[in-house]
């Protein structure tokens, strides 16, 4: 599955410049020059389109100790996101879209060797978003909302015994995930960045008295269109 990311992370940054000088569907499309225009005045009931990529923070919380993978660990957020306007009067928007990110999180053994928990998920998050116009160019955008996940893939590494095993085997975690999503946003002309924090709800443990949480910190970069 890094595999499948890092491509996708190439064609995202090859498509990109070419993509924002001829997309007329943008919503800084200004028809009367033919040209992307940020300090064209648009409506607030054009859509948006974008690409996102950062590192995901992520960790995992269990009861059973054998899945408490409570220390952070770094991985890849990478996808596509579309905002759909609410109202034609505010700047307000539900925004989703389809990401690839990797989760989990890991611990130190007694041994002094590490356990590593990677849970990787395709992810659909749903937020409502409302952009507040600095200038011409500055915007700030906070969000609220959350997220549904399947897990695709990963491994429980035991570094001690040098075991590695499927994260999403029967006695491991369940695929489905789901939770919050709270952070803001920046953005500058057609550049994009923001903070996001996805609280995880849906219990991930398949042991019905244990309970498994995901948390992951995202600092995510882009472009709207």
């Amino acid at each position: 599955m890094k595999r499948i990311a890092f491509i996708m992370m190439a064609i995202l940054l090859a498509v990109i410049p070419s993509t924002a000088q001829n997309y007329k569907n943008s919503r800084y499309y200004n028809k009367k020059t033919g040209h992307l225009d940020y300090r064209y005045n648009h409506s607030y009931s054009a859509p948006y389109f974008g690409f996102r990529i950062g590192p995901a923070f992520t960790y995992v919380n269990s009861d059973d100790s054998r899945l408490d993978g409570g220390d952070w660990q770094t991985g890849l957020n990478v996808g596509v996101v579309a905002g759909i306007p609410l109202t034609d009067t505010a700047p307000l928007y539900l925004e989703t879209g389809l990401s690839y990110i990797e989760k989990g999180g890991k611990k130190d053994l007694v041994s002094g060797k590490k356990m590593t928990y990677d849970l990787n998920y395709l992810q659909i998050p749903a937020v409502l978003k409302y952009k507040y116009d600095v200038d011409d160019h500055f915007s700030i955008q906070p969000q609220f909302g959350g997220y549904f996940a399947v897990g695709v893939g990963g491994k429980i590494k035991n570094f001690a015994e040098r075991e590695a095993q499927s994260s999403f085997r029967s006695d491991n975690f369940r695929r489905l995930d789901g939770g919050l999503r709270i952070g803001c946003g920046i953005g500058y002309d057609m550049f994009y960045a923001d903070l996001t924090y996805d609280i995880g709800l849906a219990n991930i443990c398949h042991d019905s008295f244990d309970k498994s949480h995901n948390g992951a910190l995202l600092l995510n970069f882009g472009v709207n269109f």
